[in-house]
């Protein structure tokens, strides 16, 4: 499969630097490219890899001055090779139909070149738009709805009353729509207060595998427009998580939390219930937030502003050689102190 890069380049808006006549026959890594591979570089420190590179042509977001290799000058490297990498790995393609090893409820509707594999189970007023695939072992509950082109893998469970809607992604494990978890402590025992509610996935959202969100007690649990969870996130019932943010793996967030748009959240932080966290924010890593965060950057556990955090991290290094100085200085006023008082007894 061969790429021309004056081609590519036009899909890119890029610019080329050297033969324009090349052509591409992979993607590769820097250390790893060979003959007629195109790679990139997004960060100055990699450049003396580039000069030790095979590649046929490197995508740089900057000219390199002294190196033999086609370059091709784009304003965002990591969005070019995502297209090259597209162009030379489609991803597998999928059959049309419903397996007769599925069970699919006689009033669920599904659209046109919908894939519904062995194994799974479409219950009642399911419906299902075009060209969504649904692979091995998926369960989807009563009056679920999911969109057009949409990939539900292997063993995921939609439980009842779930909206996802179009190019939406999801991977192997997740649940959504699982409880909320709450309970209300009477006569000595926790009683299940029932999660009555949905969950909103709306367009183009990916969801790792192995997330669980669960549903709204009332009303819905909301994932925004364009948004994307990594793996091993627990989200609770009634949070709602806006346009086009990140949450990163093992992230815990708290019911009835509300998250705005074009959020960063790191990998392993906790969100206790009912926060509110302003849209552009960014969490850093194994942070704990509560209450209201307003748009900037936050690290630590409870979370405070990251410039802050860096400053208590450099102090707190130093402490083990402040509290020496500190019993020093207390040895030292010690015996100030008794040297006045021998000398008032005098």
């Amino acid at each position: 499969m061969l790429l021309k890069l004056k081609e590519f380049s036009e899909t890119v808006n890029g610019k080329i630097i050297g033969d324009p006549d090349i052509e591409i026959t992979g993607v590769s890594g820097v250390n790893d490219a060979k003959k007629g591979d195109i790679t990139f570089t997004a960060s100055s420190k990699f450049i003396k890899d580039i000069r030790g590179s095979n590649a046929s042509c490197v995508i740089v977001g900057e000219p390199i001055d002294d190196i033999d290799i086609t370059q091709l000058k784009v304003s965002n490297p990591y969005f070019a090779f995502a297209r090259a990498l597209e162009h030379f790995h489609p991803g597998p393609s999928f059959k049309p139909g419903i397996s007769e090893k599925a069970t699919v409820s006689d009033n669920a509707v599904t659209g046109t070149n919908v894939s519904i594999y062995p194994y799974c189970y479409i219950s009642d007023n399911v419906s299902i738009g075009d060209e969504t695939v649904v692979l091995p072992g998926v369960f989807i509950g009563a009056n679920t709805k999911v969109g057009r082109r949409c990939i539900i893998h292997p063993n995921v469970v939609l439980r009842e009353d779930v909206l996802v809607g179009d190019g939406v992604i999801i991977h192997s494990g997740t649940v959504l729509g699982s409880d909320g978890f709450g309970y209300v402590f009477e006569n000595g025992i926790h009683y299940k207060i029932p999660q009555v509610g949905g969950v909103i996935i709306e367009d183009d959202v990916e969801i790792g595998s192995n997330v669980s969100i669960d549903r709204a007690t009332l009303g819905s649990t909301v994932i925004g427009r364009g948004t994307k969870i990594d793996n091993l996130v627990q989200i609770a019932h009634n949070v709602k998580i806006g346009e086009n943010s990140i949450v990163v793996a093992q992230v815990a967030i708290g019911g009835s939390t509300e998250i705005g748009s074009f959020v960063t959240i790191a990998g392993q932080v906790g969100i206790a219930d009912h926060v509110n966290i302003d849209s552009g924010t960014i969490i850093g890593a194994q942070s704990g937030v509560t209450g209201r965060i307003t748009k900037g950057a936050y690290s630590g556990s409870p979370a405070i502003p990251h410039k802050n955090w860096l400053r208590s991290q450099s102090l707190f290094a130093k402490l083990p050689d402040m509290n020496k100085r500190l019993k020093d200085l207390e040895k030292k006023l010690n015996k100030i102190e008794k040297g006045i008082q021998h000398d008032e007894h005098k």
